[in-house]
This record gives structure tokens, C-alpha cells and sequence, in this order.
């Protein structure tokens, strides 16, 4: 199953799901970490959404691929363009929407599947949780590869270093939240 690297943000996704569509891909899968909007949801959580909210519009999972990773939940997954970097942004998102979490990938690809008629699922670990607030090198941390940006993190530091220890807090959580994601590949193999 070939897989694309979409660079974490909305725009490298959708390029990605274009390039498997085009290199007749008969699946997509949106796969990677998420905000958790739902305050019952802790770092590593893995989330199969039922469907996933992007621009107004639902898009359901396919049951079937979702079965693969254990299942649809009932939640829904908020294919946003843009992060929810506060607890109180990610409560005001959940209460608006009902949404169990929120990324920048899924809503794209979820988009480009449906255009194409193609199959969708969107399988997704809890990075960040309801009540965390993300530090400012969180926000910059990425290139548009998806790699850790260590320039802009170093920037980020230098500018304001009391947010080390929650940039620490938030690496444990990602690392717990890529075991979850690992976990289900090696379970879905």
C-alpha cells in the first residue's frame, strides 16, 4: 500500500491525496496526530471518526476501512485549516460542532476522496488534548515536509524560553501519541 507524506498541513495533504488518486490509489487514509477537542479524550487516544466535518460538509469513513483499525467510532473528526492552539479556542470548537477532535490533513483528504468516488477513513492520535494550551514553538515547529522545523523551534525558545517545559509536556504526549498511531498499523497488518 504506498503511502504519501502530505507535510502536516492542508495544502501538502490534499497535494498527496491528488498524487495517489492520479497513481490509481483505490483508498484514502488520513493518518497521523490530532488536537483533542472532547475533554474525555488523553494524549495517545486513538480516534477512528465515523465521518469528518470539513468546510460545512460531512464526510463518512468507509466502514469498511475503518474496520481494519478496529472501527468507526461515533465521533466526528473537524478537518480545519487551521490549529486550535488554546483549550479555550478547542472547547469553543467542540461546543459549536459536537467534534471529538480537529486536524489540518483529514478535511482534504477527505475532500479529494469524495471527488475521486474513492473510499475514506481518517485514523488519528491525540497529541494535544482539550485543556492544553500549545506553546508558541508548537505553532512553528513544522516544515512543509511534517519535519520539526529546529530552527524556528530554537527561534521560538530564544524569544520566550519559560515555554521549554510545556514544549517538553507536549513532546512526551506526541511520542505517546505515535506509539497509539504504531500500535494500530501493527494490529491492522
Amino acid at each position: 500500500m504506498p503511502v504519501v507524506v502530505g507535510g502536516g498541513g492542508a495544502a501538502g495533504a490534499e497535494a498527496a491525496a491528488r498524487r495517489l488518486v492520479a497513481d490509481g490509489a483505490r483508498a484514502l487514509l488520513s493518518f497521523g496526530l490530532c488536537g483533542g477537542l472532547d475533554p474525555a479524550l488523553r494524549a495517545g487516544a486513538l480516534l477512528v471518526p465515523a465521518a469528518v466535518l470539513a468546510d460545512g460538509k460531512r464526510h463518512e469513513a468507509d466502514r469498511a476501512l475503518a474496520a481494519r483499525f478496529g472501527g468507526a467510532a461515533p465521533a466526528v473528526l473537524l478537518g480545519e485549516g487551521a490549529i486550535a492552539a488554546t483549550a479555550a479556542q478547542k472547547r469553543a470548537l467542540h461546543a459549536a460542532t459536537g467534534a471529538a477532535a480537529i486536524d489540518l490533513e483529514s478535511g482534504p483528504v477527505a475532500r479529494v476522496a469524495a471527488a475521486a468516488g474513492l473510499p475514506f477513513a481518517a485514523v488519528r492520535a491525540v497529541c494535544d488534548p482539550a485543556d492544553r494550551d500549545l506553546p508558541p514553538a508548537a505553532l512553528v515547529a513544522l516544515d512543509a515536509q511534517g519535519a520539526i522545523g529546529m530552527l524556528a523551534v530554537l527561534r521560538s525558545v530564544l524569544a520566550e524560553p519559560r515555554q521549554v517545559p510545556a514544549l517538553i509536556g507536549l513532546g512526551r504526549q506526541a511520542a505517546e501519541a505515535r506509539r497509539s498511531l504504531m500500535r494500530a498499523v501493527a494490529e491492522a497488518s
